[in-house]
């Protein structure tokens, strides 16, 4: 709490924690930039592009929400997919209020009825987000889907939203807000988030390797930054030397590209982003390396960060 100087200053102040949860794809990393008017977390089409638990913070004159995007719910067919979920649930345990965020086009899936017994479980309040509401032919369903997902659990309440073009966005964050309990601020009060700026460029580095890769190779890289070194002056380069890891030789070879091509094109684009992020410029050098299995190894995860 880097804000407060006494609790006499937030007498009549909320703030808390609310969980962003949800299937893979859903629009939950869209929601949570749309709620900041941030590009904070990355975004592509690809399901299971959040890895990490990622914060955002959200402040008022009277409350300061801390937005928690977590990763898909998956099946856990390797090491990685284990951590993914461990880390819902640890995100679950910690909230003081869920959004469950669901795709307003299709009906409860299996995994979602099983998300939203846990959801229940905890006792928590929770809301419930029909996303994509602007790509529903038939308005007219929406009402049905909504009943099929009030069995499954009792939200407070339920906002049809679009997190790409913010359709009832600033009613639900609204109401989110309204849920929190009382308390002082946990963060300063222009805090965006928790995450250094290693990982955020991490992420937009993996956000490039998302979009400009097919298949298996996206799931199978994890990004680390070796080096970044801050400019001296106004008028230096931030300089960054990252790996990208894959699994396997043939991988390291579609992401290097035909004389270096796709490795070009992923630093091109992703020194653009970091470049707006951060205002400034930016050199960045980047390396593939083979970790055989890293995904599988529990040893090889946190060795890359996901512990």
């Amino acid at each position: 709490m880097n804000d407060a100087s006494g609790l006499d200053d937030f007498e009549n102040f909320s703030s808390g924690y609310v969980v962003i949860t949800g299937l893979p794809n859903v629009g939950k990393s869209t929601l949570l930039n749309q709620i900041l008017h941030e590009r904070l977390a990355i975004v592509t089409p690809k399901p299971q592009t959040t890895r990490n638990r990622i914060l955002g913070i959200h402040n008022t004159e009277t409350a300061q929400a801390i937005f928690v995007d977590t990763p898909g719910v998956c099946d856990e067919i390797n090491e990685l997919n284990k951590y993914l979920n461990k880390e819902i649930a640890r995100a679950l345990a910690d909230a003081d209020v869920v959004l469950f965020v669901v795709d307003a086009r299709t009906p409860p899936t299996e995994a979602e009825v099983a998300l939203a017994e846990k959801i229940a479980s905890t006792g928590k309040p929770a809301l419930l987000a029909l996303n994509k509401v602007d790509a529903v032919p038939d308005k007219g369903t929406l009402l049905p889907r909504i009943e099929e997902y009030k069995d499954l659990c009792p939200f407070v309440e339920v906002f049809p939203i679009s997190a790409m073009g913010g359709e009832n966005v600033p009613e639900l964050v609204e109401k989110m807000v309204a849920l929190l309990p009382s308390g002082p601020p946990y963060y300063a009060r222009d805090d965006l988030t928790t995450a250094n700026m290693r990982f955020l460029v991490a992420e937009m580095i993996r956000e490039q390797v998302f979009l400009k890769t097919q298949k298996e190779i996206p799931y199978s890289t994890a990004v680390v930054i070796d080096e970044y070194l801050e400019p001296a002056s106004r008028d230096d380069l931030t300089r960054i030397h990252a790996t990208i890891h894959v699994e396997r030789d043939s991988q390291k070879g579609i992401i290097i590209g035909a004389k270096g091509s796709m490795l070009g094109e992923i630093g091109r684009a992703a020194r653009e982003k970091i470049e707006r992020f951060i205002d400034g410029r930016v050199f960045l050098k980047l390396h593939v390396k083979v970790s055989k299995n890293w995904s599988r190894d529990k040893k090889s995860l946190d060795h890359l960060g996901y512990n």
